[in-house]
């Protein structure tokens, strides 16, 4: 097989795997709105695709304005949570007794449902933003620490015995040798901590709050306009599907070989 043909058939390979779920949904969405149109489920239950949309346009205006406030506290919580990640796991890493400490406590923030948390988080710090943020640092927290204290311990000893016989310091080593090894874990935990900040944001707005998607779905749910809550659903998807893409193209501009790596081949 020649260089052109190996290619072509990459290139097509790629255009079916991009096409493959855009064609799935495109199905879903038709079974949907069969349904709906043949009164499969009823229209105040189920509203049709093209209902949705109507809703999503014609309240595009509030959408934003309230799509504005949980990006502020998902951005907000998410920059909190990666600042925290990279300090935990670096004291996770360099001492082994923070280790022992920490590690049952980072769990732990995992086994506790955050619809169980955000009431107390609401009682203790009142209506405003902080508790919303606190409750997102909660959430994304986890993915990343796990994430980087992995790539951190996959760093290759040979390099870091290397690294020390030469009088490296344990900061040049973190810096040279365990931080580009522990890149790629961090991103597979900040594509989940991305989409999770802006969930968190939603369901912390659930329990209270004067502004927020979370607040726009409450009271929409309040008055039965189903159609305009499937409107907030699309637009958490879409905002979260913005924010993992986002990540990927931080990881590209991070990490340049993985990208190359992956054109090879």
């Amino acid at each position: 097989m020649t260089k052109r043909q190996a290619n072509t058939t990459s290139t097509n390979k790629r255009g079916s795997s991009a096409l493959a779920p855009v064609v799935l949904i495109g199905v879903l969405l038709i079974v949907w709105q069969l349904c709906s149109d043949l009164g499969v489920m009823p229209k105040y239950m189920l509203p049709s695709p093209t209902d949705v949309l109507a809703a999503f346009i014609g309240d595009f205006p509030a959408l934003m304005t309230h799509a504005r406030v949980s990006l502020t506290e998902a951005f907000l919580g998410l920059g909190t949570a990666i600042l925290l990640s990279f300090t935990v796991a670096f004291l996770m890493d360099r001492f082994r007794l923070v280790r022992e400490a920490v590690y049952p406590i980072v769990i732990l923030t995992q086994t506790v449902p955050t619809v169980a948390i955000a009431p107390l988080l609401v009682l203790w710090l009142g209506y405003g933003i902080l508790p919303k943020v606190v409750l997102i640092v909660i959430t994304c927290f986890f993915p990343m620490t796990i994430g980087l204290l992995s790539g951190f311990a996959s760093a290759d000893p040979d390099f870091i015995n290397m690294m020390r016989a030469m009088g490296a310091s344990p900061w040049q080593i973190f810096r040279y040798v365990k931080l580009p090894s522990s890149l790629e874990q961090f991103f597979s935990g900040l594509r989940i901590a991305a989409s999770y900040s802006v969930v968190g944001a939603v369901i912390s707005e659930w329990l209270g709050g004067f502004e927020g998607l979370g607040v726009y779905m409450t009271r929409v749910k309040n008055s039965y306009s189903f159609d305009k809550m499937f409107a907030v659903i699309l637009l958490i998807s879409i905002i979260s599907l913005v924010l993992i893409k986002t990540v990927d193209l931080l990881k590209n501009r991070a990490m340049p070989w993985t990208r190359l790596s992956g054109e090879k081949s």
